[in-house]
């Protein structure tokens, strides 16, 4: 009778350890999603609102480091023109641009 109960309390200890590893699964996941994946979706909407604010005109700041004017812009790229000679015009994708700033806004 004895070594009965003892089995019986070695599953309940066995049962609730498995609980516990749930638990701290749980806690992690939660970590993970609130710390690193959230953030990075909040990101990755504000960019697509951004490149979808484009216009002609706009002042950008490219993901090199080079400030140009929107000359055109098509489906997934934009032709920027840099500088004050109007002969630089490259054309380069959206998701090169980090940052917008309206003509009218001031910075």
């Amino acid at each position: 009778m004895g070594i009965m109960l003892t089995e019986a309390a070695a599953a309940g200890a066995g049962n609730g350890m498995t609980m516990v590893g749930i638990v701290y699964i749980v806690v992690i996941f939660a970590f993970f999603y609130f710390f690193m994946i959230r953030p990075q979706k909040k990101e990755q909407k504000k960019m697509t609102a951004m490149l979808s604010t484009l216009e002609i005109g706009d002042c950008i700041l490219t993901s090199s480091g080079f400030y140009g004017v929107i000359i055109d812009i098509t489906e997934d790229t934009v032709i920027v023109e840099f500088g004050n000679n109007k002969n630089c015009r490259i054309p380069m994708r959206k998701t090169a641009i980090t940052e917008v700033e309206k003509p009218g806004e001031s910075a």
